[in-house]
């Protein structure tokens, strides 16, 4: 089960963290995959350890942000594989704050990435997924795309325009072969939360507060929301499409 054999996949924001463990979970289940991020020294890092381990990866430098760019490389993916069978739209930055401390550049930074960004990659690829009528797209959202999280202004509304953005492709091309789902994960693990906690002047403090929001008690692993991303790559997820997959550790079970 859950086997991506011979798909060929592309993975955004691959260089570390969620990203990382996507691309490594689909290449063990047999997947070829772009490794895509702006960060070349982390991208390279996540495809030489998918060959490594025997898989099948290649790295590509790719700035979301930059329609241009992504058109490139959607006709780069194109001329060597001839087609692209899953898009995982994981690359997303954060911030910190409310409406009163946001700016306005504040909510561009985040909307030029976490919204506009995916856009622009879905965009570049979508033409051909339409021509081949089959397609498979994964949005990385966020439990702040389902509901309000403090002090999370900017990244909250990007994040709810991300799931709508999903909701949105899955209606208008489920009779043309393609599905769109986004994950929603609680917190999570990753290297870039844990340089964040360790500026904390309590980091254990600090970890315990915020795994204190899911009834869990802990944050998850990125390869918890790797498995996720292959359950709804996989062919057994067939009849899934337009939702919203909250992987929360019960986050949302009291609301």
């Amino acid at each position: 089960m859950f086997k991506l054999t011979d798909k060929i996949t592309l993975v955004t924001g691959a260089g570390s963290g969620i990203g990382a463990a996507i691309a490594k979970t689909f290449a063990i289940a047999g997947a070829f995959v772009w490794v895509a991020d702006r960060d070349d020294s982390g991208g390279n890092a996540t495809a030489d350890a998918i060959r490594a381990a025997g898989g099948k990866a290649e790295f590509i430098h790719l700035d979301i942000s930059r329609e241009e760019e992504c058109s490139q490389i959607a006709t780069l993916v194109h001329e060597r594989g001839g087609r692209l069978d899953i898009l995982v739209n994981n690359a997303g930055i954060g911030a910190v704050g409310t409406a009163a401390q946001a700016t306005g550049h504040d909510l561009d930074k985040l909307y030029s990435v976490n919204v506009r960004g995916t856009f622009n990659v879905t965009k570049a690829f979508l033409a051909g997924m339409l021509e081949r009528r089959s397609g498979n797209i994964i949005n990385l959202a966020s439990i702040g795309g389902v509901v309000a999280v403090r002090d999370r202004f900017a990244y909250c509304t990007t994040k709810f325009a991300v799931v709508g953005m999903t909701k949105c492709l899955a209606l208008d091309h489920a009779r043309q072969g393609i599905r769109a789902n986004a994950i929603c994960p609680g917190r999570v693990e990753t290297p870039f939360v844990t340089a964040r906690l360790a500026e904390y002047p309590d980091p254990k403090k600090a970890y315990e507060e915020m795994a204190s929001t899911q009834a869990l008690g802990r944050m998850a692993k990125p390869e918890e929301i790797a498995a996720a991303a292959l359950y709804l790559a996989s062919d057994e997820s067939s009849f899934v499409t337009g939702t919203e997959f909250l992987i929360e550790g019960g986050w949302t079970a009291g609301k």
